[in-house]
Parts: structure tokens; sequence; C-alpha cells
């Protein structure tokens, strides 16, 4: 099983995240305050994946205020034209890679074997000899 939640604004996130690192800094005296990510994802099992249809970078924005680690899946690049779905594919933010990310991350934290990924791999029909979409 697994959670999904939607993001609105990684901008808002890391807002509210930098809003308590600085409040926290300048009342050493008071109970920190815990950015709204960092609570809400508080205690829960499992790798956390990061997608956005944008940049990498915009939910990088929050990993440090993760619990955990974050794998990030983003679209890096620009120029082309297609529909959706081929774009999505194009930059490894679909479904499947989402898929891919999260048993990554079980197996990081050796929940799954390398051997199940391998073979969800190909199951899925990703190459990982692919050419990275960010050098096109």
């Amino acid at each position: 099983a697994a959670d999904v939640w939607s993001v609105t604004s990684f901008k808002e996130l890391h807002r509210d995240a930098l809003e308590a690192e600085r409040w926290n800094l300048l009342h050493p005296a008071n109970p920190e305050r815990v950015p709204y990510v960092t609570e809400c994802l508080a205690g829960r099992p499992g790798p956390v994946v990061a997608v956005s249809d944008y940049v990498k970078a915009l939910p990088e924005s929050i990993a440090r205020f993760v619990p955990g680690r974050m794998l990030t899946l983003g679209t890096d690049g620009f120029g082309r034209s297609e529909s959706r779905a081929a774009l999505r594919d194009f930059f490894e933010v679909d479904a499947k890679h989402i898929a891919l990310a999260t048993l990554v991350g079980l197996m990081r934290e050796g929940k799954l074997s390398f051997e199940d990924v391998t073979h969800a791999m190909r199951e899925l029909e990703i190459d990982p000899a692919k050419r990275n979409p960010m050098n096109t």
C-alpha cells in the first residue's frame, strides 16, 4: 500500500519551511516550530517520491524538510512538443517511473531486493540504457 499526496504548491511548502527555520533561529529559547511538510510526513513509513511536470528543482526545494530520503522526478528539459503522455514518458515522470522510484526507495530501505527491482523494470519496460532526457 502507498499514500499519495497532492502538492498544490512546492513554493509555499518551501516558504513555510524557511519561515519555521528562521523563527527557530531567532527564537532559540522557544520551542521549535516544525515545517508543515515535516509535520505531515513525520512517522510515515516508506520512501517519499516527489514528482513534478516542472523541473526537479521545484520539489527538491523541500527535500531537506522531508523526514527520511526523498527521490525526485521532474522534467529537466525544454523545447519538446508531444502529447502529455509522451512527454511524461520521455521525461520519466509517468506512472511507471513513479512506481520504479518507489520500488528503488523500498530497496534502499531493505524492504525489496535488487532482483525485485530489476524484475519490475523488465515488466514496466524501462530501459536503464535510455539516454538521459536532460541531455537530449
